[in-house]
């Protein structure tokens, strides 16, 4: 397959390149023939669950169905480096993605196994005001530990809480529109595309001082909304499953607690070890990935087995996002790169355009590299900043601040859009469907945050970027 792409690649690189006109914006002569692998990587994801969910389990399966969807995309920027055809921009775009997905899977994957070793033990009442706490608690901490910590914390307890009423499909769904995604608007430990703002120059504290109102508006509607669709179920529930609920009552304790230390070494790794972009070592690049994966040894070496066990934990969810985004990184690189070179062709210019239009590629694209794609194209509106390695600049000007503010809120909050618009997303359901909860198909999901989040994000946008 990868040959005949190969083959193939020199006919669908447009007419600037095959005319071989000098190399230069990649994006813009690329052909979108090659969005098709990442087409077919989604289309994967939707459809093989649905029709072939007994082999799709298997994560040697899921790496095959992304190894097969990227093998096209590595052939044609290995045939482009080979020949010499936009070679420069071509390894810089496979270099760079590879890099972002070492990078991502290693903090989610930290966070992930540290968390792990923290049990929350206990199996509260499934009353909807004990559910909605849960909630509100996990939007805040997102901002400390981040949305996959936050999540990996408080998605098992709110399970067991739950596990003897019948009526619970709507939590797992709320949990990652809340605590997954918009609940780490805050600090740019919350989310991604927050982080790389911090590191283009971004104050650290500025997502806090002009975000959190945003933030509030759509936390306290989803926590209003599901305390009122949790109470509706509640009612449903049959006498038998209140009372075997109020017969398992286990006071919150928790175990491991030393785990928490681990993880402010993983936000304080983030803070400290970043790359100087100037320095071109892989010790100095990978300095940061390193320490987070020390981190979640020393977790695992230290931790008591039980713990885990207690947690039910098992490796497989970020085995499944590993195998999973190893392709969507890979076979995204296209589309990133046609974003980046054909995005002024779009004509935003207001800040509920760029709100739409990040977050709708949020949805199904990475939402980190979209953040600064979208901020590179808002760059263009200030004299004074002329790339995304400028976003300092861009916080501090008047028309600059708004289109930032914009996309930030977009990228962040329609993560949850998807299962595949922000990493904890497909961890949650991985885990719900461990512990006997049925979650939505792939559509299915897309279709339930469609009819609960988009009527909140088009409030957000009259009551805020208009």
């Amino acid at each position: 397959m990868a040959l005949t792409w190969s083959l193939m690649a020199p006919l669908l690189v447009g007419p600037a390149l095959a005319s071989g006109e000098a190399a230069g914006n990649l994006g813009a002569e690329i052909s979108l023939l090659w969005t098709l692998p990442f087409a077919g990587m989604l289309l994967s994801i939707a459809i093989l669950p649905m029709v072939a969910g007994h082999w799709w389990e298997e994560h040697r399966h899921q790496l095959l169905v992304s190894a097969l969807w990227a093998a096209p995309v590595l052939a044609y920027f290995g045939w482009m480096i080979a020949t010499g055809h936009h070679a420069e921009a071509a390894e810089h775009g496979l270099t760079h993605a590879i890099e972002e997905y070492v990078s991502f899977i290693a903090l989610l994957g930290s966070l992930f196994v540290i968390s792990g070793g923290i049990l929350l033990r206990g199996d509260l009442e499934g009353k909807p005001v004990i559910n909605t706490a849960f909630l509100a608690v996990g939007a805040v901490i997102a901002n400390i530990v981040g949305t996959t910590g936050a999540s990996m914390l408080l998605i098992r307890p709110l399970l067991r809480t739950n596990s003897e009423r019948e009526y619970v499909k709507h939590i797992p769904l709320f949990f990652i529109f809340l605590v997954s995604n918009i609940g780490g608007a805050l600090t740019p430990i919350g989310d991604p595309p927050l982080f790389l703002g911090y590191l283009r120059g971004v104050p650290f504290f500025w997502t806090l001082e002009h975000l959190w109102h945003i933030w509030l508006f759509p936390v306290v509607v989803l926590l209003v909304l599901f305390f009122v669709v949790d109470h509706w179920f509640y009612g449903k529930e049959d006498i038998r499953h209140r009372q075997a609920d109020k017969e398992h009552l286990e006071p919150l304790a928790i175990d491991g607690a030393w785990n928490f230390l681990l993880l402010g070494g993983v936000v304080a790794s983030v803070l400290l070890l970043s790359p100087d972009p100037e320095v071109h070592d892989f010790r100095h690049y990978y300095a940061r990935e390193i320490a987070m994966v020390a981190l979640a040894a020393l977790s695992v070496w230290r931790t008591r087995p039980e713990i885990r066990e207690g947690n039910s934990f098992t490796y497989g969810p970020i085995l499944e996002v590993a195998a999973l985004f190893c392709g969507i990184f890979l076979t995204m690189i296209p589309a990133t790169m046609i974003l980046q070179a054909r995005g002024a062709e779009l004509g935003l210019t207001e800040p509920w355009q760029y709100f739409w239009a990040t977050g709708a590629l949020s949805s199904f694209l990475d939402n980190a590299p979209t953040y600064v794609t979208f901020a590179a194209m808002a760059c263009g509106a200030i004299p004074e900043c002329v790339s995304a390695e400028q976003l300092g600049t861009l916080s501090h000007s008047e028309v600059g601040h708004s289109l930032l503010v914009a996309i930030s809120v977009g990228a962040v909050f329609m993560g949850a859009n998807s299962y595949i618009g922000n990493g904890p997303n497909f961890m949650v359901r991985a885990i719900a469907e461990e512990n006997g909860y049925k979650m939505p198909s792939f559509f299915g999901y897309i279709g339930w945050a469609a009819l609960i989040l988009i009527p909140v994000f088009v409030a957000t946008t009259f009551i805020y970027l208009v």
